[in-house]
């Protein structure tokens, strides 16, 4: 165990040993700052912190030219970074953000998820990454974490409530490309992340990079899913459908994880970096993977709260139909198992606006073929008027596999059977066909810097203990070793790898070890990356035949989960936070010191009362209800989000334009003949205001509306 006086000089140590590793030009971030004494016990407050891709950038000037990675020249670089650029973070806005956190969210949140990417990307050939620098950047926001969330004890520092960490697609080398474990990179972050990983977990962690932490004792557990093994872009491995690949492996430990909280009556949240993002032509998982997460998630929904992700930067959501699990494509079997190219938003960090618009477009085709009960809602008391559903995509929650559209059961007469008042086409009342994927923004300064808190029901356990009075500990990081390393001045790690004599790689030497993983391609060779070979239609190759253990699903008798029916654990709402880097740049240009932080965040929107979405709580039924919404065209938007003058304008126009005078004259039917009816420039070009919102907060208001509607 650490002595007191040596866990106090730990932030101190960390910082020496990452001014070791950076270059001339680099930045440390500063654990220095925030010793804090708890001296009142914790409870629970039904709050959680999403924080994402910081993406710290040593070699980050200020004042330096953006087109040239805000590494060289000059130009408009901001002092705490560079927003709408392609720009990494320096590490002000790193240090300066958790600072902020430290200061006005720690003590109002019970526990953290960090999904990833804590190094810069490898966008400068100049400056080519190495495996010292990603792991001393890692190293150095695990600390800066540490410190934020830890206080003092009579035992040392200690962590005052649960971090939860995932590998990003740039915390190892080459980025994209993870090769299954035991490996060197998992021995390593087990020792950058060992305060936040269980100690009982630690054996999976370093043979997997997957690993659970109990953030609410005996109720809740948070799966840090190594989504690397799931990553379509991963070239070191194949999918999720042999025995022998990691990501079968995976599924199959997640598997038996949710079987065991099935059991013991506990429910769970799911997070990783790169999301399940699929649309009908791009994926950003494997389909083998994609297929069986959402086999487990249909069959645990009894269990899973949501997912949530990072990796792509902007604030949107995915729906995960289970309508379209399909047997053969989860074993790799059939002649149309790859039918997606891989997705690539989230992938560099030279992805435009533009990409990522045709990305939403793509989604939002997606919800425009949503079954039209979907946009229905029940009330408190689950009255639905809606009689029936028009679709043909008929839907059986008990069936395990999908149904395919068009192959519901028919009636005699040859109609196809329609679900009670239209519901079953969605799964019921609670609309358990669909499962929903978050993917958060980010802190990275793509658009402006962005976290997020969520609020869950606490009702019921307000009084359960919390996770430091069961599971929290001084440190886990070993007294010897971290005292050897602490005379020698370098990381615990670093003495490892001596006593291998393991060389510092750079990425360029980490792709030559898989010479059969890449080759040259002159469109993106003068940002410095190599590009993937396309995944052909083949079949898979590895060691035994295909697998699927088909969990249970729920009891017939059991109420739909916390992510389908309001209850205990359910998510309610969230509250997200953005900096506006322009106002905060400017300000720090022209001011003497700061002995205040100068970032400061801000609220975006609250779904509390946001009266562009109208979301009740944050359950599946309410986040299809606005899918929907925003899926359909512009003139099928809710009313209530057409403003009254608006209204009344178009409908002189159409009085103008030569209406049937002898049409019914309430206002009803009369707007109902002037949308059908009207077909000139200006209809034509008319946007959904739902839809223009959405894009506003996707990309976190660095947009106005002339740009947004013109996208």
């Amino acid at each position: 165990m650490l002595s007191t006086a040596t866990t106090m000089r730990l932030p101190m140590l960390l910082a020496l040993v990452a001014s070791a590793l950076a270059g001339p030009e680099q930045k440390v971030l500063d654990v220095s700052k925030g010793a804090f004494t708890s001296s009142e016990p914790r409870k629970l407050t039904g709050r959680f912190l999403h924080i994402t891709d910081f993406h710290p950038d040593q070699f980050y000037k200020f004042h330096s030219d953006i087109d040239e990675s805000c590494h060289d020249g000059k130009g408009r670089a901001g002092m705490f970074g560079t927003e709408v650029s392609d720009c990494d973070s320096p590490a002000s806005l790193v240090n300066d953000t958790l600072d902020w956190v430290r200061d006005n969210l720690r003590d109002q949140i019970d526990f953290v998820i960090w999904t990833g990417d804590n190094a810069r990307h490898d966008n400068d050939e100049n400056h080519p990454r190495n495996s010292a620098q990603v792991l001393g950047s890692n190293r150095m926001v695990a600390a800066k974490m540490f410190e934020t969330f830890s206080g003092e004890t009579q035992l040392g520092r200690a962590l005052e409530l649960p971090v939860i960490p995932t590998f990003g697609n740039n915390d190892f080398l080459p980025h994209n490309i993870m090769v299954p474990g035991p490996n060197r990179w998992f021995v390593d972050y087990a020792e950058i992340w060992g305060p936040f990983i269980p100690e009982e977990q630690r054996h999976q962690f370093e043979y997997g990079g997957w690993f659970y932490t109990e953030v609410v004792p005996h109720k809740l557990v948070v799966f840090s899913l190594n989504t690397m093994f799931f990553f379509d872009r991963n070239a070191a491995v194949d999918g999720c459908a042999l025995a022998s690949e990691p990501g079968y492996k995976h599924m199959e430990w997640l598997r038996v994880q949710l079987q065991r909280l099935r059991v013991s009556g506990q429910k769970a949240i799911l997070m990783g970096h790169v999301p399940p993002a699929r649309t009908d032509s791009k994926q950003n998982w494997d389909e083998t993977c994609w297929q069986r997460y959402t086999l487990w998630l249909k069959q645990y929904r009894d269990v899973i709260i949501g997912s949530l992700f990072g990796h792509m930067n902007i604030d949107h959501f995915v729906l995960q139909d289970t309508n379209e699990i399909d047997a053969d494509k989860i074993l790799a079997q059939g002649d149309e198992v790859y039918v997606r190219e891989s997705m690539d938003l989230g992938d560099d960090n030279q992805v435009s606006i533009l990409d990522r618009t045709d990305y939403l477009q793509d989604v939002r085709k997606q919800w425009s073929k949503l079954p039209s009960s979907a946009g229905h809602t029940v009330d408190e008391y689950g009255v639905d008027n809606l009689e029936e559903d028009d679709d043909d995509d008929e839907y059986d929650i008990e069936s395990v596999f999908g149904t395919k559209k068009g192959k519901g059961k028919k009636k005699k007469g040859g109609k196809k059977k329609k679900g009670k008042k239209g519901k079953k086409n969605i799964g019921g009342e609670y609309a358990e066909r669909y499962h929903i994927s978050v993917i958060g923004p980010s802190i990275i300064p793509n658009y402006f810097p962005t976290m997020r808190v969520y609020e869950y029901n606490i009702t019921g356990i307000e009084d359960n203990p919390v996770w430091k009075d069961v599971h929290g500990t001084p440190s886990t990081i070993q007294g010897a070793e971290m005292q050897r390393a602490r005379e020698l001045g370098v990381a615990r790690q670093e003495l490892k790898r001596r006593a291998h004599d393991e060389p510092v790689l750079t990425e360029a030497e980490f792709e030559a070890q898989f010479p059969d993983l890449f080759e040259d391609d002159d469109t993106v060779h003068d940002a410095g990356k190599k590009k993937k070979k396309k995944k052909k239609k083949k079949k898979r190759k590895g060691n035994g035949p295909p697998s699927l253990v088909v969990p249970q699903g729920p009891s017939p008798n059991a109420l739909p989960g916390p992510a389908y029916m309001p209850q205990t654990l359910s998510w309610t709402a969230f509250t997200q936070y953005y900096a506006n880097l322009t106002t905060i740049n400017n300000e720090a240009e022209h001011s003497g010191g700061h002995d205040v932080n100068p970032v400061k965040f801000e609220v975006e929107y609250d779904t509390r009362d946001d009266d562009w979405y109208q979301l009740k709580d944050l359950t599946v039924r309410e986040l299809l209800k606005l899918a929907h919404s925003i899926g359909v065209d512009g003139d099928h938007s809710r009313d209530d989000l057409v403003e009254a003058e608006e209204v009344e304008e178009e409908e002189e126009e159409w009085e103008s334009d030569g209406g049937d005078d002898d049409a019914d004259t309430s206002g009803k039917k009369k707007k109902k003949q002037k949308k059908k009816g009207k077909k000139g420039k200006k209809g034509k070009n008319k946007k959904n205001k739902l839809w223009i919102e959405f894009l506003r907060r996707a990309f976190v208001g660095t947009m106005d509306d002339d740009d947004l509607a013109k996208l």
